[in-house]
């Protein structure tokens, strides 16, 4: 059964990262569905991330390498792209911080995610009907203003079950990003805002990690491989999934699991 879980967590985490679906939220109903001790795999959920964003490093590693050498040479297109990566993380920053409290309370209400799961699908629905076809291409290209209201609209994230994901990648499409480009966007924004999220958890929780309370080092290792592995085989998918057939099928999808979480909830 333990092996199980492990197993079951680093799946979901895998999935859902870098879909419009919320791996959080999924974690969350996981967590009330399989009725485990939240506390025990606190730590281990917040390194598996870590594992699904080794993968968009691994996937995207001619590009990110692209821009590094293109920073050495001050090259404009490596120094925009960085800019827009780094100033939408900025708000989430900020108000991650700001708001860290009371963020952290909205964490394990299964009811919540449930509710956020099919407003989310319904707003996809509708973005999807209304997105128009652009012409900005390329994470480098998207400007200021539009990389500006990507970052605040990220934060929308923070509430379990919204998709920070979701977010970013619709948010993108309805300020008039090309479909590929807005979650490539999405997946090069997931660097550093998952990469500072987890650090904080991570030094927030060190007693409980140096202490040895919860899941223990194998344990995480078997989580953050499977997490990683699977994060591969999905992103590379998802793109091409979505260049052919949109968003539409994910917001259905989160349409049921949330009024399927919501009729189980209701019946507990």
């Amino acid at each position: 059964m333990h092996l199980l879980t492990i197993l079951i967590l680093g799946i979901v985490e895998g999935v859902t990262e870098f879909l419009p679906v919320s791996s959080t939220g999924h974690l969350i109903l996981a967590s009330a569905l399989l009725g485990y001790d939240e506390n025990y795999w606190k730590v281990f959920n917040i390194v598996i991330q870590l594992g699904a964003i080794l993968a968009i490093v691994v996937l995207y590693w001619r590009t990110l390498w692209a821009v590094v050498a293109g920073l050495v040479r001050r090259d404009p297109t490596s120094i925009r792209f960085v800019r827009n990566v780094l100033i939408a993380f900025i708000p989430a920053a900020v108000i991650g911080l700001a708001l860290h409290k009371a963020i952290e309370a909205l964490l394990g209400n299964a009811e919540i995610v449930a509710v956020a799961l099919v407003a989310g699908g319904i707003a996809i629905l509708v973005i999807e009907r209304l997105v128009k076809e652009t012409n900005i291409v390329g994470v480098a290209e998207i400007p200021m203003k539009t990389v500006i209201a990507i970052g605040f609209i990220q934060c929308l994230s923070m509430v379990p079950g919204v998709s920070r994901a979701g977010a970013t990648i619709l948010g993108a499409l309805s300020l008039g990003v090309e479909r590929r480009t807005a979650a490539e966007f999405s997946f090069f924004l997931a660097i550093p805002t998952m990469i500072g999220a987890s650090a904080l958890e991570l030094v927030k929780n060190r007693h409980e990690l140096m202490s040895g309370i919860g899941a223990g080092p194998g344990a995480i290792a078997i989580g953050f491989v499977v997490s990683f592995v699977v994060a591969l085989v999905v992103v590379r998918g998802f793109v091409h999934f979505v260049s052919r057939h949109g968003f539409a099928p994910f917001a259905w999808y989160r349409i049921v699991v949330g009024a399927a979480a919501l009729a189980w909830i209701a019946a507990r």
